[in-house]
């Protein structure tokens, strides 16, 4: 039988410390949920006496247990001349309730003299108290030797100390940190592999300052660990800890271990994008498995290639994480490449004529500065006028925007359109900051009261490029606009010597994508 392999989840303590990231009491309960759906072993909380979010989270939890996941808090262990039974962040620890704690510990002696400013020794006995307090208790114990990697580093007796002493108190797992993030894996494999038999079993938590922390989980797996701390997306303090969204796969996929999550794997994608959404940053498109760019493909030969055999340009399949190939459209493209995009509107070869005026409309558009790899949602547009399966959400009749700036008010823009939709004429006004807001407004104004399904769209990232520099104020801009339903997100191109009118393209594509493809569900 493989060997079992135990995930812990720190996103919602140590992911938290990363820049940018941050959860309400409401998107905590329901990352949790989704973390216990997934089934992860353990999910780490946070500490109970940080506030009074995390002590209402840990109360929520007591009235509805999670299904499978084991709720962990997370805190320190007893201070120096203190006993375990009176020192109130291990009261804090206790009254959460959860069957599992993690307590931190010194393990590097630097630390034990210049930031608790004690005795090794005082060190050793909070060590082995604040364990034996909790089993007595009936808690499974988590002990995490904060900064093992750097302590054993420089005093490898005393960091084996530490690990005896937490064996011998009845720790069920000792997780080496690198809180540093400083170890590379080389380091990590001579470590774990040199350290006496008989602890107990071997977590490891790394941080990813040297971009080594997948590789530094996944060789302490190999060197003898069980149970490997990390966050979803890689979020943490500084430039962040193991993510999650690798090593999971990786290890599922790639190895014959045990994982418990490993039949839920194809939801993998779907909860890295969810913690984005919570945490409202724009996704990383280049992330291993889960990203939007981890199963694209953009030359027409990759495209020929993995219509003959997929295996030849992919090592897994996106489907196994959730995720799903994307065939990119650029100046490389082929007729093979367009077979593909085509596929969800019926069977196309190379020879027909449709795929033979998509291709020279793809390459005059991108010849003009289009660019619709980036802007996919912009091609299905085009793709189904050419097909004759378009339905035309609105026709501009014209629209008007005047920005104004008085002393030292800020500046404001106001704006009114007039269109037409499903043959009634509409008007509508808006009032902004800048024109794109304030023409965005404007359109949904108009349009808001026949076409209600626009309250669920908004806009997450605008992105403009200048195109011709050399042009200075005349020069043509492409711009980007990424859209989302909170379901679905999509992504729309225009391109103008005009700002206002390269951003209104690319509005009103965002609109009708979505008006031709997910309106009517």
């Amino acid at each position: 039988m493989s060997r079992k392999i135990y995930i812990y989840d720190t996103t919602l303590r140590d992911g938290m410390q990363g820049l940018g990231v941050n959860f309400s009491l409401k998107d905590k309960i329901e990352i949790t949920e989704k973390l216990d759906e997934m089934q992860v072993d353990y999910i780490e909380g946070g500490f109970p006496m940080a506030s009074e979010k995390e002590a209402a989270y840990f109360e929520e939890f007591k009235k509805k247990p999670l299904k499978f996941a084991r709720l962990v808090a997370f805190g320190s262990t007893r201070g120096p001349g203190k006993s375990a039974g009176s020192d109130p962040h291990i009261q804090a620890l206790l009254n959460a309730g959860t069957p599992a704690v993690t307590i931190v510990g010194k393990s590097w002696l630097a630390h034990v003299d210049k930031v608790l400013k004690t005795s090794k020794e005082e060190n050793l006995a909070m060590i082995t108290d604040s364990i034996s307090y909790f089993k007595a208790k009936g808690k499974e114990v988590i002990f995490d030797l904060e900064h093992f990697f750097d302590g054993y580093k420089a005093h490898p007796e005393y960091s084996i100390e530490v690990l005896k002493a937490a064996t011998e108190a009845g720790a069920d797992a000792n997780v080496l940190c690198d809180t540093n993030g400083g170890t590379l894996p080389s380091e990590v494999i001579k470590i774990i592999t040199g350290l006496p038999e008989n602890l107990a079993p071997i977590g490891v938590h790394f941080h990813d300052d040297c971009g080594t922390a997948v590789a530094n989980s996944l060789v302490g797996i190999d060197a003898g660990a069980n149970h490997i701390q990390g966050t979803i997306n890689g979020w943490g303090e500084r430039t962040g800890n193991a993510n999650l969204c690798s090593i999971i796969p990786d290890l599922c996929l790639k190895t014959d271990y045990d994982l418990s999550l490993k039949e839920n794997l194809s939801q993998i994608t779907s909860l890295s994008r969810f913690l984005f959404e919570k945490a409202n940053i724009i996704p990383q498109k280049r992330q291993p498995y889960v990203g939007e760019a981890a199963f694209s493909h953009k030359a027409g030969q990759h495209a020929d290639v993995l219509q003959k055999a997929s295996e030849l340009m992919e090592h897994v399949s996106g489907e196994s994480v959730g995720n799903s190939r994307q065939i990119l459209l650029s100046e490389l493209a082929g007729k093979s490449t367009i077979v593909r995009k085509l596929e969800k509107y019926g069977e196309f070869d190379k020879k027909s004529s449709q795929v033979s005026e998509l291709l020279t409309i793809l390459k005059e558009k991108e010849a003009d500065g289009y660019e619709y790899e980036a802007a996919e949602a912009s091609f299905d547009l085009v793709a189904r006028k050419t097909l004759g399966i378009y339905t035309p959400l609105l026709e501009l009749n014209n629209y008007h925007l005047e920005s104004y700036k008085t002393g030292g008010i800020p500046s404001k823009t106001v704006g009114r359109i007039y269109l037409t939709s499903e043959g009634k004429q509409l008007m509508g006004a808006g009032v902004g900051i800048g024109p794109v807001e304030t023409l965005d407004a404007s359109m949904r104004d108009a349009l808001k009261l026949f076409h209600p399904f626009l309250d669920k769209i908004s806009l997450i990232d605008y992105k403009v490029r200048v195109l011709n520099p050399e042009q200075a104020a005349a020069a043509k801009v492409r711009v980007f606009i990424t859209s989302t339903d909170h379901s679905h997100s999509w992504d729309t191109v225009g391109v103008s010597e005009n700002i206002v009118e390269a951003s209104w393209e690319a509005l009103v594509d965002s609109l009708e994508y979505y008006y031709n493809n997910f309106a009517k569900e």
